[in-house]
């Protein structure tokens, strides 16, 4: 199934546009809360379609303008950046994605060659690496992901609304009364997350962050983190649960079809185009109503927030030099982004083509 994309609606891709992001920035967590119960059902064959590859050949036009969208987009053109401190100090900044595709997980030979020089890795939390402070964290603050009154998610849905939402869970292996009380953007991201993936951490595969962790350590590098689990979670649980319950049924309307979603995100990253993403999304992901409002809402408190707090706390990292920073890929294009506001506090940031 492929998606309709429609120039002329652009304005009305906020809520589906969630489920794409949700994956990219906080599916890591289901993946660590629920993996195990997956593995009877979920498949590892991944079946999503390259949605610019149906662009390209059905509507160039379209497509010439997503590429004059990606090119007018400030630092995106890379994954892969040299930041040099006003000191002199050198290291690195990656794009990832929270995933386990073999073609994200293996680096290229650029991005390889800098993290074997580097002597501190840098990713967005090391709680990703302890599910125990996870749940420690989900004990210390429950109303981040879940409902802590009498509210249910079966009492927010429309009958319809809960059939898609029992189906997508059956599909992998759960009901919908083992996560009743989850908030509904961790239910988003738990039916986002195509069934090839779920297996492939069901076998034991890891997450690109969780992989650089593990190679970090066996080569002696030090590891560090920039936020806290509760800082992400609340990051998302700040925003209006009217706005997460009609991402949650627009993300059950797209189907199938959020495979090829995600199939274009990993493409998109080997192409090394962080400037791609957005455009895409909005290309791709046209809703049912203009909610600029709401998705404006989503890209300050996921996005640009959470940009300014990340290279905040590089600061000293980057002075000491020799660091790998791999944070989310979302995190690095734009006006705001994490390289634009490095460049502003001084950093020198060189785009790195990638190289196999």
């Amino acid at each position: 199934m492929l998606l309709r994309f429609d120039p002329d609606r652009l304005a009305d891709a906020a809520l589906r546009l969630l489920a794409a992001l949700t994956t990219l920035a906080f599916a890591s967590f289901t993946l660590i809360l629920f993996a195990g119960t997956w593995a009877a059902q979920a498949e590892a064959v991944c079946t999503g379609d390259d949605l610019l590859a149906a662009m390209e050949r059905d509507d160039p036009a379209s497509y010439a303008r997503l590429l004059a969208a990606s090119a007018e987009t400030p630092n995106g053109e890379a994954m892969l950046w040299r930041i040099k401190a006003p000191n002199g100090a050198v290291s690195h900044l990656y794009g990832t994605m929270h995933v386990t595709d073999p073609r994200i997980v293996q680096l290229d030979a650029e991005a390889s060659a800098a993290f074997d020089t580097s002597a501190t890795l840098v990713i967005e939390t090391t709680d990703i690496l302890d599910p125990a402070a996870i749940m420690a964290t989900m004990a210390e603050h429950p109303d981040l992901m879940m409902f802590t009154d009498a509210t249910t998610l079966s009492s927010l849905l429309a009958d319809e609304d809960r059939k898609k939402v029992e189906q997508a869970l059956d599909e992998r292996g759960l009901t919908l009364g083992a996560v009743d009380k989850m908030k509904p953007w961790m239910i988003a991201a738990m039916v986002t997350l195509p069934t090839c993936e779920l297996a492939r951490k069901s076998a034991g595969a890891e997450i690109l962050d969780v992989a650089l962790a593990t190679r970090a350590k066996a080569a002696g590098i030090e590891i560090e983190g920039l936020e806290t689990t509760a800082e992400q979670l609340g990051a998302m649980a700040a925003l209006p649960l009217d706005f997460h319950m009609r991402a949650l049924t627009e993300t059950l309307a797209l189907g199938d079809a959020i495979d090829d979603v995600i199939e274009t995100m990993v493409v998109i990253h080997a192409r090394g185009e962080t400037g791609l993403f957005w455009p895409f999304f909005e290309a791709a992901l046209p809703g049912d109503a203009p909610d600029g409002v709401a998705i404006a809402g989503f890209e300050q408190s996921v996005i640009v927030d959470r940009n300014r707090t990340m290279a905040g706390r590089l600061a000293p990292m980057l002075d000491a030099g020799g660091a790998f920073v791999a944070i989310g890929a979302l995190h690095l294009p734009g006006e705001d982004g994490v390289v634009a506001l490095l460049e502003k506090a001084g950093y020198a940031a060189t785009a790195l083509p990638a190289r196999n």
